[in-house]
Formats: structure tokens, C-alpha cells, sequence
């Protein structure tokens, strides 16, 4: 059985539920999932139909499994394909973006509505109501209201994921974005870790984005949503 002895990036899920985010994982030695509350983040040791009858065990009917490996995912039968897509992976330290006189809080427990909100609204990716457990996540409020957001999630080896930025619609073109990316960053580097995102393949302007503030493309990866079969 395969315990993905490469880059600790290629199988950034697996990596994190078998080293910093242990304590969270699901599972056993052939198939790991995040709880569903925190994140539908799921991984196995390799592409075995035993590996995955062990992720489809640790799955409800309602649930989903969501994987990223570098190779396509063709399920055995008692799991199907939901969505296939590629995303692209981005490692780096963000140019730093002062904030200007912006203040950029953290948020916790009591703003989970509102991040739900945000994240409804913006669609950055999964985010559920315990999500913000994984780690930092800083916004900034306008009249009281969360117009933006961004946070860690995965944390692989000795790199953290960069995760759920957002901005409202709304208050776009002010450099939220880029604020938020940078003060995340600088908490991850303060630790000694190295910064890196996934973003879809085809969201071109947030890969422009992304290259503006100094991250590059590592590598592609497969990013497939599995349910049980009915």
C-alpha cells in the first residue's frame, strides 16, 4: 500500500491528516477525511479499490468526499463522481500589502454567520460552520458588515494553505484582497512555514492575481468530489 512518498504538496490533503492536522483525522491507515463540519476534505493512501471502500465507509449517504491527487480519480463501484475539475497549486510569500489605515480583525465563533454568509455569497470554496477551527482567519468589517475575508486551512508538513479569500461584491477594487493575503502570509511565515493556495484551473483572473503578488504555479492537480452511489 502506497503512503505517497513524495512532495509533501502532491497529496497536500493526505499530508495534513498524517502529520500537523492529525489530531483532526477520520479514518485509518487506507483512507482519511477532515470531520464534515470542518471541511469535506478526504484523501487515501492510493488509488486501491480497498482504499476506497474505506473512504466510502467513513461517508454517509448525504456526505462528499472531496480529493485532490495529481492523478485523475476513477472510483470503484459504491462511490461516483459528482465533479472533476483541476485547480491549480501556487506556492509563495505574498508581496506584503500594508493595510493603510484599514483594520483587519480576527475572526472567531461569534462571526461564523457572517462568514458563512461571505463565503455563500463569493464561493471561494467549502466553508462550514467549524471550518475557522483549522486556523488564522482575518477580515475586515465596513459599518459593521464582514466584506472580506481569508484564512488557513490545510496545513501539510511545515506549509499552511491559504484559504476562503473573499471580497463582497461591493467593495471590491480597494486591495481587501491583497491586505488580507499578506497579513495571513506574514502569520504563516512568523512560524517558520511556507505559504501556497489552490485555486481552479479555469479562474484565470485569480491565477493573475495570485502572480501579480509574487506566488507561482507548482503544479496541477485533480480535484474530484465523490458521493456515495445511490
Amino acid at each position: 500500500m502506497s503512503v505517497h512518498p513524495s512532495h509533501p504538496l502532491d497529496y497536500p490533503i493526505w499530508t495534513a491528516l498524517t502529520t500537523t492536522q492529525q489530531a483532526l483525522a477520520e479514518g485509518d491507515a487506507r483512507a482519511r477525511r477532515f470531520p464534515t463540519e470542518i471541511t469535506p476534505f478526504a484523501a487515501t493512501a492510493d488509488m486501491s479499490p480497498e482504499s476506497f471502500a474505506a473512504l466510502g465507509a467513513l461517508m454517509s449517504p448525504q456526505d462528499i468526499a472531496v480529493l485532490f491527487t495529481p492523478d485523475a480519480v476513477t472510483p470503484p463501484a459504491g462511490l461516483k463522481i459528482a465533479l472533476a475539475d483541476t485547480g491549480e497549486q501556487m506556492i509563495g510569500t505574498p508581496i506584503d500589502a500594508p493595510a493603510n489605515g484599514v483594520d483587519i480583525v480576527t475572526l472567531g465563533a461569534d462571526d461564523v454567520p457572517a462568514m458563512i454568509e461571505l463565503t455563500a455569497l463569493t464561493k471561494p470554496g467549502p466553508f462550514s460552520a467549524r471550518t475557522h477551527e483549522l486556523g488564522i482567519f482575518l477580515g475586515i468589517r465596513v459599518d459593521g458588515q464582514l466584506v472580506a475575508m481569508a484564512g488557513e486551512r490545510m496545513k501539510p508538513a511545515r506549509y499552511t494553505e491559504m484559504t476562503a479569500v473573499c471580497v463582497h461584491p461591493s467593495h471590491r477594487g480597494r486591495g481587501y484582497g491583497q491586505m488580507l493575503l499578506s497579513a495571513v502570509s506574514r502569520h504563516i511565515v512568523s512560524r517558520g512555514e511556507i505559504p501556497f493556495l489552490h485555486v481552479f484551473t479555469s479562474n484565470h483572473s485569480a491565477i493573475a492575481l495570485y502572480r501579480r503578488q509574487g506566488m507561482e504555479i507548482r503544479r496541477r492537480l485533480h480535484v474530484t468530489v465523490l458521493k456515495k452511489e445511490d
